[in-house]
């Protein structure tokens, strides 16, 4: 496919006495995203928070109780995600969820759906220090690329997407296109991830979306600020805005964002672009050695 409309999610965190009503809201996102003729919708890291709104008081104040008690919601988060992704015929990647391994570990997974009904998944690879200090998530183990019919996808989730050699093992395995769902609560933290967001882009000649979680929740441990901009960034060079920016959001501004990703022009830049980003990183490895020079 040439090219892809993607809508990137200023998602505000909201508050359920049910989970209907989490379902009826999914809905309308979904429904006003591809009205606007959305293709891909991604939604932010750790959206999915929003459903310990629906546990007690207690267990909305302790994050080890939360993420037990989430995993009770999975197979309902699964299934709305899954309908309406047939339903609309659309790619969706949910916004992320704390999902508890076998061996009892917790892992902060984005799951991506299918028109088809197809589910993938990708967990998060780096912790921050809330993730691994406070709140006990613990790294996934592998990259994976998901070849679908929009193009080739690869996942970044926040705080990976400012590591450069995972997007680049992405990009080097034939990802087209980028998500980064990321879940930020100072604007330091929104920048960090927009840096390496639109680094990655930059250095990988792709594009790159960034979804967000925005407002604030303060009933909860885990999302209770949320700062930040959704955007799609492209190479900088040939056929593609200056700063890279090819679409974004008003800072903290609950919304879709919407952009289109030109898959085939920027696989011309790869080719003959201004600069070979993508090619010359191999020339990296001639200074793999530093050589200590005293003055």
């Amino acid at each position: 496919m040439s090219r892809v409309h993607i809508a990137a999610a200023q998602y505000p965190i909201g508050y359920f006495d049910r989970f209907e009503q989490f379902a009826a809201k999914l809905s309308d996102w979904v429904e006003r995203g591809v009205e606007a003729g959305a293709q891909l919708l991604v939604f932010p890291e750790y959206a999915a928070m929003e459903l310990a709104s629906l546990f007690e008081t207690e267990v909305q104040r302790s994050l080890p109780r939360q993420l037990q008690a989430m995993q009770d919601l999975l197979p309902d988060f699964l299934e709305i995600h899954q309908t309406l992704a047939r339903r609309h015929g659309v790619h969706i990647l949910a916004g992320s969820f704390p999902v508890r391994e076998e061996d009892g570990r917790y892992v902060n997974r984005a799951h991506l759906f299918a028109p088809s009904g197809a589910l993938g998944h990708q967990d998060k690879c780096i912790m921050t220090r809330f993730e691994d200090e406070q709140w006990g998530i613990s790294p996934g183990s592998r990259l994976r690329l998901f070849d679908t019919a929009i193009g080739r996808l690869g996942i970044t989730i926040c705080y990976d997407v400012e590591f450069p050699l995972l997007a680049r093992v992405l990009a080097e395995a034939g990802a087209d296109l980028i998500l980064a769902p990321s879940c930020t609560d100072t604007l330091a933290g929104y920048y960090r991830v927009r840096i390496g967001a639109q680094a990655r882009a930059l250095e990988n000649q792709c594009h790159v979306v960034q979804a967000v979680t925005v407002g604030a929740a303060e009933w909860s441990e885990a999302v209770d600020v949320n700062v930040g901009a959704a955007a799609l960034y492209g190479p900088v060079d040939v056929g593609f805005p200056d700063d890279g920016i090819v679409s974004m959001g008003e800072l903290n501004r609950p919304g879709w964002v919407h952009g289109t990703a030109r898959l085939q022009r920027a696989q011309r830049v790869r080719r003959s672009g201004q600069v070979f980003n993508f090619h010359d990183w191999r020339h990296q490895a001639v200074f793999a050695e530093v050589e200590t020079v005293d003055l």
